[in-house]
């Protein structure tokens, strides 16, 4: 089969596309045929840096979720043909991941789904929706009254929230460093667009003087201080993303950084399940809501793909399927 081989960290040209064995099925994993893959910032800093850290065992195959059908059920449930969404659990990074034609998974990380979506379109929702699904709902325990913002909007999963979002009901705004990005915001359901440009706490003051109840934070740690100011008593905000590229906080003092009665939280994507991929489809459905896909690709234009990744003009999900 063909697979993008991570051999040495580096550029996007690092990423060949090699042929290699199918692999072999085992106890407690099921064999896919990958039919398309989203791309994710992980395997981004696996390709730049992460690969060299003494817990990674490079050569890997890179991928940290798929969708596509079940080719050896091995001793599982689920039957050749079924369609599937495959993730996390060590994908790309434990064990070989999804950048190829075929992905022996865990069948614990491996989840039925009853859809018409073509599979660019599925392609673009496993990981990313349902890290915004957990970041709303379990996290920020989202409802109807609450107003949110969301740092980072016009990433993967700050379009993806910004939709879930709005299918509560809630008031819903959304930061971008550009204010050309302010249309695509908007059309995802954004009630207002902040500008990410040093002034983002006046503009909010502007609009809720006594502050919000509700913050994801993906752009991460960089801005998380001042995202927690934002909050009134009682609120929180959830720290999902790290698109700032800045993982943690020097000198952070807890009892001095985070105000009185706001409480901070997180969200990990590492723990899904069949209820909740479930939940999120009906959702996905209910609301017909869709993807934004920034474009797709084929596996032999990856190098090009993570280009586009490390741009950060993306503006919605990269997609490779494979024909």
């Amino acid at each position: 089969m063909k697979a993008v081989v991570l051999n040495h960290t580096g550029t996007p040209d690092v990423l060949k596309v090699s042929e290699v064995p199918i692999p072999t099925v085992k106890p407690g994993w099921v064999l896919i045929k990958v039919k398309a893959f989203g791309l994710n910032r992980s395997e981004l800093m696996m390709r730049e840096y992460e690969g060299d850290a003494s817990y990674i065992q490079l050569p890997r195959i890179l991928g940290i979720e798929c969708v596509g059908v079940i080719a050896d059920g091995s001793d599982s449930h689920f039957t050749v043909g079924q369609k599937v969404v495959a993730l996390m659990g060590g994908m790309g990074r434990s064990f070989d991941g999804s950048y190829a034609e075929y992905a022996l998974i865990p069948s614990k990380n491996v989840f039925t789904v009853d859809t018409k979506l073509d599979w660019a379109e599925l392609a673009a929702i496993p990981e990313t929706y349902f890290t915004a699904y957990g970041s709303l709902f379990q996290s920020l325990q989202l409802v109807s009254k609450d107003v949110l913002l969301v740092r980072g909007g016009t990433s993967a999963a700050g379009l993806a929230a910004i939709q879930l979002a709005k299918s509560t009901g809630a008031k819903v705004l959304a930061s971008t460093r550009k204010e050309s990005k302010q249309e695509l915001l908007i059309k995802q359901g954004a009630d207002h667009v902040l500008i990410e440009d040093g002034t983002l706490a006046q503009q909010l003051k502007q609009l809720y003087p006594q502050g919000i109840n509700k913050v994801l934070e993906l752009i991460g740690p960089s801005t998380l201080n001042e995202s927690m100011s934002l909050v009134k008593l009682h609120g929180i905000v959830c720290v999902t993303g790290i698109l700032g590229k800045k993982a943690t906080i020097d000198n952070f003092y807890p009892i001095k950084d985070i105000p009185s009665g706001v409480y901070l939280t997180c969200f990990m994507s590492n723990s899904p399940s069949q209820i909740i991929i479930n939940e999120l489809f009906t959702r996905l459905w209910e609301y017909n809501l869709h993807p934004v896909i920034a474009r797709t690709f084929g596996l032999d234009e990856i190098i090009e793909a993570h280009k586009l990744m490390e741009s950060n003009e993306a503006n919605g999900k990269i997609v490779v399927v494979n024909k």
